[in-house]
């Protein structure tokens, strides 16, 4: 057997799983028949569930004088053979359909190409509609043709994909394989055109932002490095699009959303992707109470439109998303939900000292340089959102870890904002934005500051948003929410990793490699990629709008 026709040296051929290597060989033997494997052009004249759809209720007797002839194609998925007949399973992107394969009807030649068929070549069957024995819907082919030969054997379907390495490292074959997955991944299509459809029918402008910063911001989080060449300049993948959509409204683009990926160069878990999609929206002359309203709104309207109902079960938990959400601030959720009551009274919720002998009693990880706003969002970070299993507004959060909202006027300790939670899980951040030019000047150098000091997540300071708010932005609210948190909750999802199509994994094999990104580019060292993917659970919990 020439070695080109197989593609491999006869050397590669004899170390290959024998099941690869015999479909090796038929790829050869095809070749030989000057054949191609990998044929192009053919379009079917019907899908799966289109002649489901028209035929199934058709009897045996009313569909044979029909004489309905069509062409199908797809994925052999099943070959049940009988000799000088045989049953083939095709699955195309609707559904699955039968093949019912005669050699009286195919001739010698054709069901000799019939009997190199295996379970995954793509092949296309023309013929006509009949009813079974068992009344399945069949076609009786007249032509079966060969249009993509696999090489390499399905899982047994009995047995599906279980590793889930191979889940999503290999999603292509989780696909072919499993209904459910392709099905979430519908969902999420679903989702997203709702989510969409929602805000252009709420005069919202959808609008793209640049992926690459000059500077990171928007968010509390830690940035990817990327280096410019041309330009001789560092630059950030964003890690939110919060400073530009506001750039925005300042320059009159009033009510403008974006559903777009963000980076974090932060901790992977079943919460957390370092590359993830967001929704974030703005609106003038609103506030952050408004968009509380319009939040309920969106997930009333996504879960009577995808899922025909409000109530939904979460790994379960029956989850009721209609009516109105529970609204609750910061310091009252801690005091609800925690054990701080117990320690003491409401008075020294703002008292350092207090906050501090608390994290030690409880052994909460708490850090000394720690704003009084940071120590109480430990309490509730370690203690009270595990207990948010209903959609909760969370509201009224510590200015010192809300450098991008708006002081609350009856009390500036606090700023006006919000997250949402559900199941436990942030959900969402939303804040009546923060326009006093000056104001925001002020926090962005505590940010720098606390750069300075070592959090590596702080915000820098961004002068040219500075200048656009000195033009004025009018009163204004904003909103992030997570929308693979939100697929996870409409599609029953325990991990993150299942409804993002490629997530994020440590490589299957490390190879330590120097890498340049620039005069300050500092890339990981590779130390996080010698532990293996059983240990990507930690959590890598940040700032900004929403993850």
């Amino acid at each position: 057997m020439s070695e080109s026709l197989s593609g491999l040296s006869s050397a590669e051929l004899e170390n290959l799983d024998e099941q690869v290597r015999v479909r090796y060989e038929k790829l050869a033997r095809i070749r030989e028949r000057n054949e191609n494997p990998y044929k192009n052009g053919f379009v079917p004249s019907a899908l799966a569930a289109d002649l489901h759809r028209a035929f199934d209720e058709k009897s045996k007797e009313e569909l044979e004088p029909m004489n309905e002839t069509c062409s199908v194609s797809g994925r052999v998925m099943a070959i049940r053979d009988f000799g000088k007949a045989a049953f083939v399973r095709l699955r195309d992107r609707t559904g699955l359909i039968q093949l019912y394969i005669q050699k009286d009807k195919l001739g010698e030649e054709g069901y000799s190409r019939y009997k190199e068929l295996d379970v995954g070549d793509i092949v296309a069957g023309k013929g006509t509609l009949f009813k079974t024995k068992t009344n399945e819907l069949s076609v009786v082919c007249e032509t079966l043709e060969l249009l993509t030969k696999s090489l390499r054997p399905l899982p047994e379907k009995y047995h599906g994909i279980a590793d889930v390495e191979i889940k999503y490292r290999q999603r292509y074959l989780d696909l072919i394989m499993s209904d459910e997955t392709k099905n979430t991944f519908k969902k999420r299509s679903q989702i997203v055109a709702e989510v969409r459809k929602f805000f252009t029918d709420h005069d919202f402008m959808e609008v793209e932002t640049p992926m690459m910063h000059p500077i990171a911001g928007g968010a509390n989080a830690r940035p990817f490095v990327t280096h410019h060449n041309t330009l001789d300049m560092n630059l950030f993948l964003r890690i939110a699009p919060e400073l530009y959509l506001k750039r925005l409204v300042v320059g009159g683009l009033d009510r403008v959303f974006e559903i777009n990926r963000n980076f974090r160069n932060e901790g992977i878990s079943i919460k957390h992707n370092p590359e993830f999609t967001m929704l974030e929206f703005y609106q003038a002359y609103a506030t952050y109470e408004d968009l509380m309203e319009l939040t309920e709104k969106l997930f009333h309207q996504v879960a009577n439109n995808v899922l025909g109902t409000t109530k939904l079960i979460y790994q379960g938990t029956e989850i009721e998303l209609g009516g109105r959400w529970e609204r609750i601030g910061v310091e009252d959720a801690i005091m609800k939900h925690s054990e701080f009551s117990k320690f003491a009274d409401r008075s020294k919720l703002r008292d350092r000292a207090s906050l501090l002998e608390y994290g030690r009693e409880k052994k909460l990880p708490m850090k000394s340089k720690d704003t009084i706003g940071g120590l109480m969002m430990v309490i509730f970070d370690e203690e009270v959102e595990s207990k948010l299993i209903q959609p909760t507004f969370l509201t009224h959060y510590p200015l010192d870890v809300s450098p991008l909202s708006r002081k609350n006027e009856a009390d500036p300790f606090l700023v006006d904002r919000f997250e949402f939670f559900i199941y436990g899980r942030e959900m969402g951040n939303a804040f009546s934005e923060l326009n006093d030019p000056v104001d925001q000047k002020e926090r962005f150098l505590s940010q720098v500051d606390a750069k300075n000091a070592g959090n590596d997540e702080a915000c820098d300071m961004d002068e040219d948003y500075i200048t656009a708010l000195e033009y004025g932005l009018p009163p204004t609210a904003g909103q992030g929410i997570g929308i693979d948190r939100m697929v996870m909750l409409f599609t029953d999802s325990p991990s993150i990793r299942d409804v993002i199509l490629f997530p994020q994994l440590r490589p299957q094999t490390v190879q330590k490699a120097k890498v340049e990104v620039g005069k300050e580019g500092k890339p990981g060292d590779g130390k996080a990629a010698e532990k293996s993917n059983a240990a990507d659970e930690a959590s890598g919990k940040s700032g900004g709008k929403a993850h």
